[in-house]
């Protein structure tokens, strides 16, 4: 047993528990067989009195079965139309499944738009807490029956990171069909190695993640990385590892040394900002100075219109945007005051000049501080990455 892994688990009360298409799917539909099994390891959970929200995938797996179809169809339309065949399939065996143990569940179907908004992701999340509080085990998927590009998490990977926020977990299962983070994809490297722990986010680590997906699956290895990295920003540790062993939750709360375990960032974002790094979409990008770079990382202060060399893209007041340097280096996000055209009035000029050129001001910043997160530390590491 893992010291280091028994004392992260002892004091989780809350967890997310995605589970991937590779886990529930075979190539003829939905996997029961895993179903069942994991829905009674989750019953064993409940009765330690510890909550649990699933993230699951597997509704266009179950729509195709009942099309008849052998793979996922190209076209948009074509595959909404699945998902809306396939959801109500997927809910009905979880329901099945738990109701054979007493336990109630609940289907949400989330956008990125849901989380975006910042009322919607607060009434998700006061619905998320009222379900957990009456011991209901909510069941979430991404609405892939009217997502679009603008609005899609990307994958279940995305979703579950931003649902661990939201639902101030302690612990992050990301379940797939492989053991777990590996040197190399062992799916087609012999001598790929197991990595029990992965202590500190950083460039070679994200090399080494594969980005091939599975059979039905909308990411991969690096998609589970980069959710990992996103709630180790909360201070929140994750786990990947293979959902197809028979015990592996089970394993996993007894502290065994199953999967890959990542440990929380030291660098802990609290909840507003780490929705603003990770749950908001940048619409735009601003480009500063040197003398805005070295006041913004150094001494933490605000962005101010004398600092910004240009605007790109288009966004309106209170959406994200990302800063960089003039060499494109990216250097944090954050809330802007003023929409893309009235910056690039201002901008170069100095705070006591914006009502005169607008008309109006709505504030001496274009970024406050508290609406800023900065993403490399000052010799130029990256803390979180946003692009992707």
């Amino acid at each position: 047993m893992s010291n280091s892994r028994s004392a992260l688990l002892r004091g989780v009360k809350r967890v997310v528990i995605k589970v991937g298409s590779g886990v529930l799917t075979t190539r003829h539909g939905l996997n029961l067989e895993a179903i069942e099994n994991l829905t009674t390891q989750m019953i064993d959970l409940r009765k330690r009195g510890i909550e649990i929200v699933l993230i699951s995938s597997g509704a266009i797996a179950a729509g195709l079965r009942k099309m008849g179809f052998t793979k996922r169809p190209q076209s948009v339309s074509q595959q909404q139309a699945i998902a809306a065949l396939g959801q109500s399939r997927l809910i009905m065996v979880y329901e099945e499944a738990f109701e054979q143990h007493g336990q109630r569940v609940a289907q949400i179907l989330l956008t990125r738009d849901d989380l975006t908004h910042r009322r919607r992701y607060l009434n998700a999340r006061n619905t998320l807490f009222t379900l957990l509080s009456w011991n209901i085990i909510p069941i979430i998927n991404e609405n892939d029956t009217v997502v679009v590009d603008e609005i899609k998490f990307g994958d279940n990977d995305n979703l579950s990171a931003m649902v661990t926020g939201m639902t101030e977990s302690q612990l992050l299962v990301n379940l797939t069909n492989i053991d777990g983070f590996f040197t190399k994809d062992p799916r087609s490297h012999t001598d790929a190695a197991l990595i029990h722990e992965v202590e500190h986010f950083n460039r070679n680590i994200m090399k080494c993640a594969s980005t091939i997906p599975g059979f039905l699956g909308s990411g991969g290895m690096a998609s589970k990385v980069k959710a990992a990295r996103k709630v180790s920003m909360r201070g929140v540790p994750t786990i990947i590892a293979n959902g197809l062993k028979p015990n592996i939750l089970r394993d996993i709360f007894a502290g065994r040394r199953e999967g890959t375990l990542f440990f929380p960032a030291e660098m802990r974002l609290c909840n507003r900002k780490h929705w603003i790094a990770f749950t908001k979409k940048p619409k735009g990008v601003l480009v500063i100075d040197t003398g805005a770079e070295q006041a913004i990382l150094k001494q933490r202060r605000s962005l101010l219109p004398s600092g910004i060399l240009a605007v790109k893209g288009r966004f309106s007041m209170g959406n994200a945007v990302l800063l960089t340097n003039e060499k494109g280096d990216e250097l944090a996000v954050g809330l802007v005051n003023y929409h893309s055209g009235d910056i690039k009035k201002i901008m170069g000029l100095r705070s006591g000049q914006i009502e005169a050129t607008l008309g109006f001001k709505y504030d001496d910043e274009v970024i406050n501080r508290d609406n800023l997160v900065i993403t490399i530390d000052q010799e130029g590491n990256e803390l979180c990455q946003l692009r992707a």
